[in-house]
């Protein structure tokens, strides 16, 4: 194990401390790592005008980021435990995942996701199983994620991972791009566009 993911593996332990700065401290971490690593291949989206219109962004003029982190079973629950159990994600039932979301100071989001079958085929036991504990995705929040797709396609040449916009949790509609990133890597990063109702209840 590299120095990165020693880190990244002490992170992780930190977000189930009995400490709230520690989980805090950690959580900011993590979201900063993933924002960093989905920066150069995101950063000639949010700068074409017809694009970027679709983005949500914070009140500071901030694009609305969330950092997937996948982790196992075990570990989703002691996260969840020590956070207050925050409540689950309604997950369609087809996919492969059980999720809570996390936010610290205002802006670090994390998307917290284990699978729901560990030892089945699903996206979240492969990922676990190829890179262990780790970020998993990079989630922008959009107001239209079937135009900002068709942007996407037409003027980044970009091509999604499904040929249509899929729901996701919660009732949001969602699809992924798998793009390069520094350092040679990549990232996934998911579209995000919330329905109606779940942003009246994220107003409350």
């Amino acid at each position: 194990m590299n120095s990165a993911a020693n880190e990244l593996a002490s992170l992780v332990r930190a977000l189930s401390s009995p400490e709230p700065a520690a989980r805090e401290r950690a959580a900011v971490a993590i979201f900063r790592a993933g924002c960093e690593l989905s920066h150069s291949a995101t950063q000639s989206w949010f700068l074409d005008p017809e694009l970027a219109s679709y983005v949500v962004r914070d009140r500071a003029g901030i694009p609305e980021l969330t950092v997937g982190l996948a982790v196992k079973p075990e570990t989703f629950e002691q996260i969840r435990a020590a956070c207050g159990l925050p409540p689950l994600a309604n997950v369609p039932p087809d996919q492969d995942a059980r999720e809570f979301e996390l936010e610290f100071l205002g802006a670090a989001r994390l998307d917290v996701l284990t699978t729901a079958a560990p030892a089945g085929p699903g996206a979240i036991a492969r990922f676990l199983q190829r890179s262990g504990e780790a970020i998993q995705q990079v989630e922008i929040g959009v107001t239209d994620v079937d135009r900002a797709t068709a942007i996407l396609r037409r003027r980044f040449g970009t091509t999604p991972v499904y040929p249509a916009t899929r729901p996701g949790a919660d009732g949001t509609r969602v699809n992924f791009f798998l793009v390069h990133a520094a350092q040679d890597r990549k990232v996934l990063i998911e579209l995000v566009e919330k329905s109606p109702r779940s942003e009246r209840d994220s107003l409350k």
